[in-house]
């Protein structure tokens, strides 16, 4: 009975936590080197599906729009509508006159690699840069197009959180975290993975309990 209950409750969480997975996140590929070096080409991201009004500055962002790319991308925002975002002063990037510190540039890379001019967010809209800043085509790069390189936030359609191999977690940038509005919530990966783990457990614990109850029992009673 035991052995029974434990495969049964692992076999919901396992199960529960694929089904929910499948609905909550996506699986990307990076297609360019442009995010290095957080993330390199080729890498295999785990993105949450999520709506454009739920992303916040520091966010890695999987987006599609038509006059960048017929791929989806993958960039930081650093600004969102109403932001001033301007480079450099003491060659950091500020937004709102805010000057960040941004440690998920490459070691000694300067926040941008020409200047750039102080320049308005419009409302509805997402300022974007590749973390590796001289090789991005991003929202620096675009300042002429029209909205000033910036792309609408429903261009966006998944937030990373993960990187699946080799496995790691993108923290929410502390630098953005005093801003109005702060620094987006953690996605449900970690609880996900949990559930999986325990389930797992419980499935192969439960399944192997039976087999070893009765070879005890029938060395007892022989």
């Amino acid at each position: 009975m035991i052995s029974g209950a434990a495969v049964a409750l692992g076999s919901v969480l396992f199960l529960g936590a694929a089904v929910w997975g499948a609905v909550v996140y996506r699986p990307y590929t990076v297609p360019t080197p442009s995010m290095a070096p957080t993330v390199e080409a080729g890498d295999r991201l785990l993105a949450q599906r999520i709506d454009g009004d739920r992303v916040r500055r520091g966010d890695v962002v999987v987006f599609s729009h038509p006059d960048w790319s017929d791929l989806p991308l993958v960039k930081r925002v650093v600004a969102v509508g109403g932001d001033t975002v301007a480079c450099c002063a003491d060659g950091r990037l500020t937004v709102n006159g805010t000057a960040l510190d941004e440690p998920y540039l490459p070691a000694g890379r300067p926040a941008a690699v020409t200047s750039l001019p102080s320049t308005v967010v419009p409302a509805g809209r997402l300022f974007l840069l590749g973390d590796a800043r001289g090789g991005s085509l991003d929202s620096a790069a675009r300042l002429r197009d029209g909205d000033g390189g910036t792309v609408p936030g429903d261009a966006v359609v998944a937030r990373v959180d993960a990187v699946v191999w080799p496995p790691a977690t993108l923290a929410r940038p502390a630098a953005f975290a005093a801003l109005p509005g702060g620094v987006s919530a953690p996605g449900p990966l970690r609880p996900l993975t949990a559930s999986a783990l325990v389930g797992a457990v419980l499935v192969f614990g439960g399944a192997a309990h039976g087999p070893l109850a009765r070879r005890i029992a029938a060395r007892r009673t022989g």
